[in-house]
């Protein structure tokens, strides 16, 4: 029987227009540009603005640019999935809000939540769906309103996120195309140094959790910084020795954008020219479920049909993985211009 793979035929992205520079943040808190590009490697972030927007706003612009650039009704997508750790509200889902306001009508749609690793952990399950015969054309969106979270009064967390949202389709092919291989791990030990303190079931919101600043994001810089480093990189070297790849054959490494150091030395350890690895972390930021298709939105043009590359994620549980795919199209056609960076 000949083997179904899921083939990534198409992406689509969106940021906001707000630039948060570091100019800007070094008047919120004690923090500098130098010490931002030293530690972080971030020269600025978008910021979504406005009353009333949400994740599902940045989302929802994402499929719609992915809908025109691939020609394909709405109609047609009979499964959505929506990456993200900054929802809209506990329910609905984001999914479902984003279906709405794509007018995708014919679709089971969820959330999934894995931190920083989302987007990796739900390009596997979408693919198991795509591989099982069952779905036709999946959408995965990864969409983080990070800003919504965030302390601006912590000068070791605020320098970091930023808001956006990228989005790939998924559609059936025999050929030796692609999503190949995953490998996604997880460490409940690592919770305590990463996460939201109030605001769930263990802490709801209260006066007293809304006083003491824990509705934003809790993070101990050290500890999540070595297991980043050793993970990430840990998962994307085993990929390349299951299947023979080599710093040559290998043409892409797409890190999620958390660090540049983390970025470098997940490159290093894989053997990578610079030249190999995807960073927009400089102008985006953190943007958490978003890092990796806003990544291979940026690039689409400069990948070939047949290209080899590895996804690599870490992020909040400790969740971390790395996904193994062959592209599946030439990139080079036009951006639509209007949805530029």
């Amino acid at each position: 029987m000949t083997k179904i793979r899921a083939a990534i035929t198409g992406v689509g992205g969106y940021v906001p227009e707000y630039r948060l520079t570091n100019d800007e943040l070094s008047r919120m808190v004690d923090t500098t540009d130098e010490w931002i590009m030293t530690r972080i490697g971030i020269k600025e972030r978008r910021i979504l603005k406005g009353e009333g927007k949400a994740t599902s706003d940045m989302g929802a612009e994402a499929v719609k640019n992915l809908l025109q650039k691939t020609n394909t009704d709405p109609s047609e997508i009979d499964m959505l999935i929506c990456a993200v750790v900054t929802p809209d509200m506990l329910f609905p889902a984001t999914a479902n809000i984003i279906a709405d306001k794509t007018n995708i009508r014919n679709a089971f749609g969820f959330d999934l939540n894995a931190g920083c690793s989302s987007f990796l952990y739900a390009l596997t399950t979408a693919s198991k769906y795509v591989e099982a015969g069952m779905h036709k054309k999946v959408i995965v969106v990864g969409a983080d309103k990070m800003s919504s979270i965030v302390d601006y009064q912590d000068r070791a967390t605020c320098p970091i996120f930023g808001d956006g949202a990228g989005a790939v389709l998924l559609e059936p092919t025999t050929e030796e195309v692609g999503v190949m291989d995953a490998i996604l791990q997880s460490d409940g030990v690592g919770r305590i140094h990463l996460h939201q303190k109030a605001g769930g079931s263990l802490k709801p919101p209260s006066h007293e959790t809304v006083d003491a600043r824990e509705h934003y994001i809790y993070q101990e810089g050290q500890p999540v910084f070595k297991w980043a480093v050793s993970k990430m990189a840990d998962v994307s070297v085993e990929m390349m020795k299951r299947h023979n790849l080599t710093s040559e054959s290998l043409n892409w490494l797409v890190p999620h954008q958390a660090n540049l150091r983390i970025i470098e030395a997940t490159g290093n350890r894989m053997g990578l020219p610079k030249e190999k690895v995807m960073i927009n972390i400089h102008r985006y930021g953190n943007t958490t479920s978003a890092t990796l298709p806003l990544c291979l939105w940026e690039w689409e043009n400069q990948l070939k049909k047949g290209d080899n590359i590895i996804l690599a994620a870490f992020g909040a549980g400790f969740t971390w993985g790395s996904v193994y795919i062959k592209w599946a199209y030439d990139g080079n056609q036009e951006k639509d211009l209007s949805v530029q960076p």
